[in-house]
C-alpha cells in the first residue's frame, strides 16, 4: 500500500514522504498511530499543496533575509570594553553581546544565527558572520574598542 508518512519515522522516512509499505503494517498500525494516511488522489493534492506553500513561505523568507543583509553589510558595530594593562579585554565579546549591540542599531537577530568561532578576547577589527537564512550569509564589521 502506498501511503503519504505524517511524521518523521525512523524505518521509514521523514515527512511527507510517499512510501510503500505491507497492507496489514499500514492499516493496523501506522494510520491509527497518525503517522500515514492512506496516499489517495485527495492526499496526493493535499501534499501537492502544502509542498507549494512551503516553497512559497521558504521564497519569501530568502527573499526577506537577503534585504536585511543589504542593509547589515553596510553597518559597522563598535564594541566597548573594559580594559587592563597592555590592553588586555577583560571577559570578552560573545554573541550574545553582538546581539546586543545589533538591536540598538533596530536589527533583531537571534544570537544563534551569529557565527562565532570563539568569543573575541583581544582589541580589534573583526569580520562577523551570521547565517540569515539556510541559503543567505552576511559577514558585518566589528570594531572592539576600549572604554
Amino acid at each position: 500500500m502506498k501511503i503519504i508518512l505524517q511524521k518523521d519515522f525512523a524505518s521509514l522516512g521523514t515527512v511527507e514522504d510517499i512510501v510503500i509499505v505491507k497492507d496489514g503494517y499500514a492499516r493496523n498500525y501506522l494510520i491509527p498511530q497518525g503517522i500515514a494516511v492512506k496516499a489517495d488522489k485527495s492526499a496526493l493534492k493535499v501534499l501537492a499543496e502544502n509542498k507549494r506553500v512551503a516553497e512559497f513561505r521558504r521564497n519569501r523568507e530568502r527573499r526577506s533575509a537577503e534585504k536585511l543583509a543589504e542593509q547589515l553589510t553596510q553597518t559597522i558595530l563598535i564594541a566597548k570594553v573594559q580594559t587592563g594593562e597592555e590592553d588586555r579585554v577583560f571577559g570578552s565579546v560573545t554573541s550574545q553581546d553582538i546581539a546586543e549591540l545589533l538591536k540598538k542599531k533596530g536589527i533583531e537577530i537571534d544570537r544563534r544565527k551569529i557565527e562565532l568561532e570563539e568569543p573575541i578576547k583581544a582589541l580589534g577589527k573583526y569580520r562577523i558572520s551570521l547565517r540569515l537564512h539556510q541559503e543567505v550569509t552576511v559577514s558585518v564589521r566589528l570594531n572592539v574598542e576600549k572604554k
